[in-house]
């Protein structure tokens, strides 16, 4: 995942691309309710996900969302605002692909980026759009020098 960082800490242009992709499993869906409470009973019980016109228990809609925080994270944006609209449900042992792409950048290092997320079979599922801050020229030093060193707190990388 450093070649994120790597091209963050170059610049970051509009129209710039990030991807990352993970298949949810069950067991990322029990983390993540222990992380945020969301013990929702669609996400666990196949009867009432059945009953909410669901073939099957769903992932939590923030759990896949959170794969453009992976994106945030290695390019060290600071997000201030997120909207995600949840188009359809991801089950377990779907694998989902986001594709971020910058869409503006203003004064002060303000930014905008668009996240769409496909299942394996094309399908969009989430849409998501997010606003922030992208790393200045100090923030890019500091990233720049902890890649030089390993990156030793990045587990992604």
């Amino acid at each position: 995942m450093s070649h994120i960082r790597n091209r963050a800490i170059e610049g970051l242009h509009v129209g710039d691309t990030f991807s990352v992709s993970r298949t949810f499993r069950n067991e990322d869906v029990l983390q993540f309710a222990e992380i945020s409470r969301d013990y929702n009973p669609v996400h666990f019980d196949e009867r009432f996900a059945k009953v909410k016109s669901f073939t099957g228990p769903v992932c939590q809609g923030l759990l896949v969302a959170s794969l453009v925080t992976e994106i945030g994270g290695q390019i060290g944006w600071l997000a201030s605002e997120m909207d995600f609209k949840f188009l359809k449900p991801v089950y377990f042992g779907d694998t989902i692909k986001c594709d971020f792409t910058i869409t503006d950048i203003g004064d002060g290092g303000n930014a905008r980026g668009e996240g769409i997320f496909r299942n394996d079979v094309g399908a969009t599922v989430l849409i998501g759009v997010v606003t922030g801050f992208i790393p200045g020229v100090k923030e890019k030093q500091v990233m720049k020098a902890m890649v030089e060193e390993g990156d030793p707190t990045n587990k992604v990388s």
